[in-house]
């Protein structure tokens, strides 16, 4: 599989307990969405979505990270700055 280039990386600390995580490849980013995410909703499942097309190259990567990161706030995540 071919990695999609994701931008910048993004830093984001989890609510609970404060773990630091680093997502440098949308398809880290489809595995956490997909496996990991702490909350089930309909934020989440835009952002999967428009994952997964940006994935097949049938939505931008732009849409696709805006999303994730209104999903990651909606799930209590914060944004840390790039050290």
């Amino acid at each position: 599989m071919m990695e999609i280039f994701w931008g910048d990386p993004l830093i984001l600390i989890d609510p609970k307990g404060g773990d630091v995580t680093r997502f440098c490849t949308i398809e880290k980013v489809h595995y956490w969405l997909r496996r990991k995410w702490p909350v089930a909703d309909a934020a989440q499942q835009t952002a999967l979505a428009k994952v997964e097309a940006a994935m097949e190259c049938m939505n931008s990567v732009d849409d696709a990270r805006n999303a994730f990161l209104k999903a990651a706030r909606l799930a209590g995540f914060k944004e840390a700055a790039m050290a």
